[in-house]
């Protein structure tokens, strides 16, 4: 059978109690440059393509994982289990050739190592259900080729965070509810080793000479990994995951997140080029909301993306990617997101999209908006508009600029024309809470007017908030006469009509 070696499973993988097997002896040639390019990235700073990142390198400890994600409620994982797994997982180390693995395409893999565990299962007599054995071959497979015991939660669409604080403690976030996961690792050195193994795919490096990293999946989702020392009880891997069907506004006003007309408003809002920061606490939405709003961008116009890890996912074909890089282990070549927005503004777009705006970027972002970039978005953390406001503020000045408090929000009030706030409640549900318009300054204040709002009614008995979206009656907004210049104007009117409508209706 192909990626055995040996005479066979009877005498070179059924050893009840094999030789250890050191783990530069496992890995394949791949796996080998993978990790020397982790070490000394400044040897090796090209990312790698991705082709080579989808290959399937085989992942190999000197033991299995000992997991419990993806179980079946009614199938209650002992010790038992984990030695078996131990046992059959030693049995198939000795048998299988890794290096011819490594070449082999993922579903083939898969299928070789299923066929072989289930020799190893039949000559060791093991007695074990089918839905046992099953389960057995499943984490086998996610040891050997994927991610170990997240495998089972990264398949899942429900889950939102994944958040696994050392090896025995693991929760996810569902429905807006953070409960335990049901799983666990080894120890930390595997769970440091599926961290590196993230990580590595995107051309960064976690150790513990550079123990904080950013970085993400191939399905676009965000990981975030602190080692030790910083770490004291072993690696903490953070994964916000995203929904492989991506949300849409139509969907965000079946959940509730926003009112038809609202997401009318925002929808034209898109479209008519308005500058728009996104507003909101961690965890409340803001790059979903981002994706949304992007749709709505006409496809010949050209989009450049900056962000720290590459989330966004444009359906437009004139996108370009950019992504910030960290420093090497000399400290050296480093790009910031500032370096990245000021370098975009040289590539000719009509639109500047910052994944998230957290420093001295903030003004080159406001210069864009200001100079010709119209509709030009980006992400804030902050919990209200005004907050929004004054943490832009801030941001300027922490970028060492000596500006007078006057010209600073002159050019805020200049730049940005829309804040969209997002804010998750208290029962895990998420709202849009404000569309808001920046209008100017009155002397030392900058004026808003609130286009829509969601008011808090109360609770129901099982603690979900109960609240509607209304609109503040706002007859002409600020930028009626840009509605106007893209043929949306008769558009927007009976959007803000029917949401006056539905105001008086609720009253």
């Amino acid at each position: 059978m192909f990626g055995k070696r040996g005479d066979g499973a009877s005498d070179a993988g059924i050893n009840p109690a094999p030789k250890p097997i050191a783990e530069s002896q496992l890995q394949p040639a791949s796996a080998v440059e993978s990790e020397t390019a982790i070490q000394n990235p400044a040897e090796n700073t090209d990312v790698a393509t991705a082709g080579e990142r989808d290959a399937p390198v085989p992942f190999i400890d000197d033991a299995p994982s000992i997991d419990g994600a993806n179980e079946p409620s009614s199938m209650n994982r002992t010790e038992d289990y984990y030695d078996t797994k131990t046992s059959v997982f030693s049995a198939l180390i000795e048998t299988i050739d890794v290096a011819q693995l490594a070449k082999m395409e993922s579903t083939a893999a898969r299928e070789e190592i299923r066929d072989i565990v289930s020799d190893i299962i039949s000559i060791k007599n093991l007695a074990m259900s089918i839905s046992e054995q099953e389960d057995l071959l499943d984490d086998i497979c996610n040891d050997v080729l994927g991610y170990g015991p997240l495998e089972p939660l990264l398949a899942r669409d429900d889950i939102a965070d994944i958040m696994i604080n050392g090896a025995h403690h693991a929760f996810i976030e569902v429905d807006g509810k953070v409960i335990d996961a049901k799983i666990r690792f080894r120890d930390n050195a595997q769970l440091m080793n599926v961290c590196q193994r993230i990580v590595s795919q995107v051309g960064r490096r976690v150790d513990e000479s550079s123990p904080i990293c950013d970085a993400r999946l191939a399905d676009g989702s965000r990981v975030n990994v602190i080692a030790p020392p910083l770490a004291i009880d072993g690696p903490t891997l953070t994964i916000r995951k995203f929904k492989k069907d991506k949300l849409t506004l139509d969907q965000l006003v079946k959940f509730g997140s926003i009112s038809p007309e609202g997401a009318t408003i925002l929808q034209i809002i898109g479209r008519v080029r308005c500058n728009i920061v996104i507003s909101g606490g961690t965890g409340s939405g803001k790059t979903t909301l981002l994706n949304c709003l992007t749709r709505y961008i006409d496809q010949d116009e050209r989009i450049i993306t900056c962000e720290d890890s590459a989330e966004l996912q444009l359906q437009q074909p004139h996108v370009v990617r950019l992504e910030t890089r960290p420093p090497n282990l000399e400290g050296e070549g480093e790009i910031t997101m500032r370096e990245l927005v000021k370098n975009c503004l040289r590539m000719r777009p009509e639109r500047i999209i910052v994944g998230e705006v957290r420093g001295p970027e903030v003004f080159d972002l406001l210069q864009a908006m200001n100079t010709g970039h119209d509709g030009s978005m980006g992400t804030i953390h902050s919990n209200s508009p005004r907050e929004c406001l004054n943490r832009i503020e801030s941001m300027i000045a922490m970028g060492g600029f000596n500006l007078p408090a006057k010209t600073v929000r002159d050019i805020i009030t200049g730049s940005v024309d829309i804040i969209v706030q997002a804010t998750r409640l208290r029962d895990g549900s998420r709202r849009i809470t404000h569309i808001t318009e920046v209008l100017g300054t009155e002397g030392d204040i900058i004026t808003t007017q609130d286009l829509f709002l969601y008011k808090m009614d109360g609770e129901d008995a099982q603690g979900n908030i109960i609240g509607r979206h209304v609109s503040t009656g706002i007859g002409r907004p600020a930028f009626w006469d840009r509605a106007r210049y893209f043929n949306e104007e008769n558009r927007l009117a009976a959007a803000l009509d029917a949401a006056e409508d539905t105001k008086e209706r609720a009253e």
